[in-house]
């Protein structure tokens, strides 16, 4: 098997993990803020632990569809093509978040600012649900013919793999939330975050785990039973971090729970990049969906140089704002005159 093509595929896995750990806790958060916060004050609170962070997140996203797209194009244009249906739908979630993000904060009545209230909480849910089937079904695979195209309507691929996926996603995403609400705020929230992880975790991560082992059992290799011992190795410290309400050592045990997982799932999946339920002659491998190794030699230059950037700026950008919020830091509501 070909190095360049090889070290993509490790890659867009790489940059998939880091938008399941960044942009994760963010969706979780806001998820929460239906689902646990219980006042203004609170869900102000909630939200202030992701407004400086949480657009700088969505660029692993952009990231990991740029580079499957200029890495593999045959597995980008076969999976988006597949799946337009759920993308379009994820996509849209993405933009009622943002803008509920934005425009929470301008509301002038208890009844708009419930609105984007819901927004940021479905908009959440669904990106969240959405990229966990996309992903899911990258490595269960899709009814793809001999051209890559999706035979079957537009509903085809909401099967279980996908519901799957979603849900593993989706409840992960809240249990990072509630340990990174635990380490970045203060009080009621924080203490009430702590319990709802110790209660929540072990049944949060089943899903997700569940899609693992599916994948790994389909799988030829046996080093990916390994980093799967490793990520229940991990979990099981991150329970026994927020039984202590050890709140950042359960953040980070969650997060190598994740990429053990991650690796697991891509791992055992290798070298195949996008199965093809129909017949195996069709799936789409690393070898026969990579561009050229010219085009791979010129991406990995400027990987080389761009992503050491990415990560020193949000490394940056968590430092700056490390200090946990508390109900004191967050003021009382107050209108705002526009200027124009």
């Amino acid at each position: 098997m070909d190095f360049l093509p090889t070290l993509w595929f490790v890659l867009i896995a790489v940059l998939w993990t880091g938008y399941l750990f960044l942009e994760g806790f963010d969706l979780g958060v806001g998820m929460m803020m239906k689902l646990f916060a219980r006042s203004e004050k609170e869900r102000r609170q909630l939200l202030n632990t992701i407004g400086p962070v949480w657009d700088g997140n969505e660029v692993w996203l952009l990231t990991a569809g740029g580079a499957t797209f200029a890495a593999f194009p045959l597995w980008y244009a076969s999976l988006f093509s597949a799946l337009y249906v759920p993308l379009v739908l994820v996509l849209i979630a993405l933009i009622f978040r943002a803008v509920a993000i934005e425009y929470r904060g301008k509301a002038r009545t208890d009844r708009t600012r419930n609105a984007w209230d819901w927004a940021l909480a479905l908009g959440s849910f669904f990106a969240a649900f959405g990229v966990g089937a996309m992903l899911a079904l990258s490595t269960t695979g899709l009814p793809l013919n001999a051209n890559g195209d999706r035979v079957g309507g537009a509903l085809v691929w909401l099967n279980g793999y996908a519901v799957l996926g979603g849900l593993g996603v989706v409840l992960f995403a809240l249990a990072q939330a509630l340990a990174f609400t635990g380490l970045k705020t203060d009080g009621p929230v924080r203490s009430r975050a702590n319990v709802w992880l110790r209660r929540g975790l072990p049944w949060a991560v089943l899903p997700l785990a569940a899609w693992a082992i599916v994948v790994v059992l389909k799988g030829t290799t046996a080093w990916p039973w390994v980093t799967l011992g490793v990520a229940v190795v991990a979990v099981l410290a991150a329970w026994a971090a927020a039984r202590a309400a050890r709140e950042g050592w359960a953040f980070l045990w969650l997060g190598i729970f994740l990429l053990a997982g991650v690796a697991s799932i891509f791992g055992a999946a290798y070298p195949v990049v996008l199965p093809s339920t129909l017949d195996p002659a069709f799936n789409l491998t690393v070898e026969n969906a990579s561009s050229s190794d010219y085009t791979l030699g010129v991406m990995s230059i400027v990987a080389a140089f761009g992503v050491p950037l990415v990560l020193a700026y949000q490394g940056w950008t968590y430092w700056v704002f490390k200090k946990r919020i508390s109900p004191a830091s967050i003021p009382a509501a107050h209108g705002v005159t526009p200027v124009v």
